[in-house]
């Protein structure tokens, strides 16, 4: 059985790590490569640095950022941000990045995955998609969610006609009324080797992973997906390995204000039989 991954990520704006509730609210959280450093000697398994500054004449920050923790650390970088050419991944990966993640340049031109998969490798390709929620109503949410952690998910099929995300690009700003599933399964195709899949409804609200958006895109695809969105307690992470089938979770505050070490979330997690890496 492959083991279940921990990815720290730091977003990155002009060379510092920030963090925010829902996308906004943004406020400094540290220097990215001493993060790194940190996050390294604890054992994650991989690291994402997500550049949201993501303009054309910043993108020497996050370039050197990325080579001076590659310097440092041994752990496969994931670098994402306002990538739009094959230039773009190439000087990230030439600075010491293991993988890129795209986002809105992937759904304005999706050849730039099938691309950058034939240039780079699938290994190399992350697609990042941001998910809203936009139906059903409430109600149908929480019994489906019951559903899954109960065991009963047999059941969700049912409901899952029901259920549905809409695709938001340009840091969460902007809608593109593109369902996010169909969104995923079309970026499997054309080459992306792992889905980051991030809820906007759950992002910093330390609420909880939304384990339906996981569990179905998990369960509708065949290249793994890493949770991202919500992270709060022990718990959280937990079950969004189990009962959202997801292969990796990545989190930002629980791990940036030392709510959590590294080593204490795999310890939790190998308590309940899921396989981590524990060194």
């Amino acid at each position: 059985m492959l083991v279940k991954r921990i990815i720290p990520c730091l977003d990155v704006k002009d060379g510092r790590v920030v963090k925010g509730t829902n996308f906004l609210n943004l406020r400094d959280a540290g220097d990215p490569v001493e993060n790194a450093r940190f996050y390294d000697e604890q054992g994650a398994d991989e690291l994402a640095f997500l550049d949201i500054t993501a303009s054309a004449e910043k993108r020497q920050i996050i370039l050197e950022v990325v080579r001076r923790t590659a310097e440092e650390v041994f752990m496969p970088l994931t670098v994402g941000g306002g990538l739009r050419t094959i230039e773009d991944i190439r000087q990230l990966l030439s600075a010491g990045a293991d993988k890129v993640s795209i986002n809105t340049a992937a759904v304005q031109n999706p050849d730039l995955i099938r691309a950058a998969a034939e240039k780079f490798g699938s290994q190399c390709v992350v697609v990042a998609i941001d998910a809203k929620r936009v139906a059903p109503e409430k109600e149908v949410w929480r019994e489906a969610e019951e559903m899954v952690i109960s065991g009963e998910s047999q059941e969700l099929p049912g409901l899952q006609n029901l259920l549905s995300w809409e695709v938001f690009i340009h840091g969460g700003r902007t809608p593109t009324a593109i369902d996010a599933l169909t969104w995923a399964q079309k970026a499997q195709e054309y080459g992306a080797g792992e889905i980051l899949l991030t809820s906007m409804d759950r992002d910093g609200t330390k609420m909880g992973y939304d384990l339906l958006l996981n569990r179905i895109f998990s369960e509708s695809l065949s290249i793994p997906i890493i949770a991202s969105g919500g992270a709060g307690t022990l718990a959280h992470l937990k079950d969004v390995l189990l009962y959202g089938k997801a292969d990796a979770v990545l989190a930002a505050s629980i791990f940036h204000y030392r709510q959590y070490t590294i080593r204490e979330v795999k310890e939790y997690l190998s308590n309940y039989n899921i396989p981590v890496r524990l060194v």
